[in-house]
């Protein structure tokens, strides 16, 4: 960052007043802040940002000014070097309006160096990852995830000591040796023990890995029950809400078997529950039209079950399937893999957490394994009319989401309508959202007047647009 460039930031904050989830204030204004290690970790771990000294947030973002900037950098290298791996701060400095203000610029470390963690906590208590505007303590799972990529642990080749390989459907898996054979003509003169071991499917002792137990076992959910698929059709189009007749679900199922058989029940369940409407184009054929594109439909179910995580932290997790009234949401345990982000997917070849499963469902045809699901998923998206799908990497989970709406709210203004389901004073909308509760004037006109201009909110007073009890509500 440039000195202009860094004054140019300043003069935002001062005008948004707010924090967000890449800039963290320190006011400095008293002495030296002690304890960084948490934005340190925590901007290592996610999307990388900037420390901010200088600025005092609990005097609504003024100004303040450090008093020794060369010794504030020393002592932010100095902390820096307590971390694991060591963070390496880009250090600029600015006057504005005589004041000294000091930005600290961490970058994203790479995926195989993650978790960045402070020393003096170790691993399991100095890993950060950055929420919002909030420094939070990793999770046991999030950090076996890293460690996961980094030392390439195969959860989908893990054995159970309950299962042997009389758990086989032997049909099933014969038919998949057949096909393995007639794909790779190199596997011919192989014996069927040693194309199981090399397809993943069972150990070095014949042991079913996970891998095995999920494509050709008898009753994969023998070994976790809820290795399986939850589908619901939610009344409202809020989680678990309950309708005007006390209805929460119109339809609650669990959907069990092997991989294949469940990438069938769950098309199936989103085919009944899904509307359809016939329409006759102009030749005067008669055909039928889903809510959502069938291909686009399976591609996020084959996805959520092939690159699901399959660890012993996940095994009490399923698959689910939300359905609401103006979207359908398919979700899996565990997060993106490796180096890919969400800007990438459908555009970079990433990491594959699974490779045995997904090279396994390719020679089942379930798969092209070619990186194309993405791409499938967007262009029946488009060619269907519907808003692009929406993909979120969560804490430990992935989220694909398809609306059956020609417009769609942003996260944040999303956010804004679900809260004014009641009644809501200015001074309570910016406070909520992080903005200066007793001047909303930037937050209500920069964000609420858009909403009420579009029609998603109103005045409960709209003839008195500025009467003291005035309020604001979904429409």
């Amino acid at each position: 960052m440039q000195e202009n460039e860094l004054k140019d930031l300043v003069d935002s904050i001062l005008q948004k007043k707010t924090e967000t989830s890449d800039i963290e204030f320190k006011s400095a204004k008293e002495g030296y802040p002690e304890k960084l290690y948490d934005s340190f970790s925590s901007f290592s771990n996610t999307n990388g940002g900037i420390i901010l000294f200088g600025i005092d947030e609990k005097a609504g973002y003024k100004v303040c000014g450090v008093k020794d900037p060369d010794l504030l950098e020393k002592k932010i290298v100095e902390q820096a070097k307590e971390m694991e791996p060591v963070v390496r701060p880009h250090i600029t400095i600015c006057n504005y309006d005589g004041k000294t203000v000091v930005a600290a610029e961490i970058t994203e470390m790479d995926a195989i160096n993650k978790p960045c963690y402070y020393l003096g906590k170790g691993k399991s208590k100095g890993s950060y990852i950055r929420v919002g505007d909030a420094d939070l303590p990793m999770t046991e799972y999030e950090i076996y995830s890293y460690d996961a990529y980094k030392y390439k642990t195969e959860d989908e080749l893990r054995t159970n000591p309950r299962i042997d390989e009389t758990f086989f459907d032997q049909i099933q898996l014969d038919g998949f040796i057949a096909k393995a054979v007639s794909v790779k003509p190199n596997l011919v003169n192989l014996d069927k023990g040693t194309l199981i071991r090399l397809n993943g499917l069972a150990d070095k002792d014949n042991q079913p890995t996970i891998c095995g137990i999920m494509l050709f076992g008898k009753y994969p959910q023998y070994l976790s029950p809820n290795l399986d698929v939850v589908a619901v059709v939610c009344a409202t189009e809020n989680y678990a809400e309950e309708s005007e007749d006390g209805a929460r679900f119109l339809v609650n199922k669990r959907l069990d078997g092997t991989i294949p058989q469940m990438i069938e029940t769950s098309i199936a369940f989103v085919l009944q529950n899904m509307k359809t409407r016939t329409i006759i184009d102009e030749s005067g054929q008669r055909r039928d039209v889903t809510e959502y594109p069938i291909k686009a439909i399976r591609e996020i179910i084959l996805n959520a079950l092939i690159h699901r995580d399959y660890s012993i932290h996940t095994e009490n997790e399923p698959v689910r399937i939300e359905m609401y009234p103006d979207r359908i949401e398919v979700s899996n345990p565990g997060g993106l893999y490796g180096r890919l982000t969400i800007d990438e997917l459908g555009k970079a070849k990433g990491d594959v957490r699974n490779p045995f499963l997904a090279a396994a469902l390719e020679i089942l045809s379930q798969t092209e394994n070619r990186y194309s699901g993405i791409p499938t998923v967007y262009a029946e998206m488009k060619k269907a009319g519907l808003p692009e799908p929406k993909f979120e990497d969560f804490r430990g989970s992935f989220k694909v989401t398809l609306y059956n709406k020609k417009v769609i709210y942003n996260d944040f203004q999303s956010k804004i309508v679900d809260f004014c389901r009641k009644p809501r004073t200015k001074a309570v909308l910016a406070k909520e959202f992080g903005f200066d509760e007793h001047h909303p004037s930037y937050f209500i006109n920069n964000y609420v007047m858009p909403l009420i201009a579009e029609g998603k909110l109103r005045y409960t007073i709209p003839e008195k647009p500025k009467s003291k009890n005035q309020q604001i509500v979904v429409t």
